[in-house]
């Protein structure tokens, strides 16, 4: 059974908007409209355009920092004005809204007993007084309204729509795991040039001396970075508890020459 969602005024938002022109104020602007009192806290502007994987890898791997009660917005939405859904899961005591482009399915993923729920727009047009949205901008005239609601406690899952077994699933497969090896991808880059990969310390912790692969070359895994010299590369398990590829100091992906995507394999020495 889902565990209760009880808002404490927290919204995060997550987008591929970036930090030019006034999209991410607006949404913020008409959250605060309907709920003054609403704690905004931005998760991240900068992932890549048009592409909802990513956005969801950090989702489902940041949303536990945050207190229960929470409501995630997630607005990587390529189908904006389109036909596309937009759905509402409740997750451990978390709500998270977004378009049903698979975006939120590393996050039901990861988590046992979500609620789903699509969202009927025209029912929740009436029942919340929201403006006809711009066909290309439900960040500002969906998303932010319903998410403000939502953390007011002015608002059920039940409320946005009927509930939903199933999602869009996501862009970029789960890794390959097997007696031998962990085939996984490159999900982000990091502002320091680190790869990080999908590939979680779970799925490599029964090797005993685990090497990464990736683009002709190969890693030891190390506790941190300063494990090695200046320049040199690594890979290690981060602070989200994923494997990554790094050079002290330097950016990987600068010095490999690789980018989101690269396949990446772990093994026994």
């Amino acid at each position: 059974m889902a565990e209760p969602f009880a808002p404490c005024g927290v919204i995060t938002i997550t987008t591929d908007f970036g930090h030019q022109g006034p999209f991410v104020a607006t949404m913020k602007g008409q959250i605060l409209v309907r709920f003054p009192g609403a704690r905004i806290i931005d998760m991240t502007h900068e992932v890549p355009v048009y592409w909802p994987a990513e956005a969801g890898f950090w989702l489902a791997r940041a949303y536990t920092y945050f207190p229960a009660g929470s409501v995630h917005v997630g607005v990587v939405d390529p189908g904006v004005g389109t036909l596309r859904d937009i759905v509402a899961v409740q997750v451990a005591g978390h709500v998270f809204l977004a378009p049903d482009n698979g975006l939120l399915a590393p996050v039901v993923a990861a988590a046992q007993g979500a609620l789903i729920h699509r969202l009927d727009l025209e029912a929740a047009r009436r029942a919340f007084a929201l403006r006809t949205p711009s066909a290309t901008f439900h960040g500002r005239d969906i998303f932010a309204p319903l998410a403000a609601e939502l953390a007011a406690g002015r608002a059920r899952l039940a409320d946005l729509g009927p509930p939903v077994t199933e999602l869009v699933p996501s862009w970029v497969d789960d890794p390959v795991v097997s007696a031998e090896r962990v085939c996984g991808v490159v999900i982000t880059i990091d502002h320091f040039g680190n790869l990080i990969t999908n590939i979680d310390a779970e799925h490599i912790r029964r090797f005993h001396r685990p090497v990464v692969r990736t683009g002709g070359h190969a890693f030891s895994v190390r506790r941190t970075y300063a494990d090695v010299r200046p320049g040199e590369y690594l890979a290690l398990i981060n602070s989200f508890g994923v494997l990554e590829i790094a050079r002290a100091e330097q950016s990987a992906a600068d010095g490999l020459g690789l980018e989101r995507g690269a396949p990446v394999t772990v093994a026994e020495v």
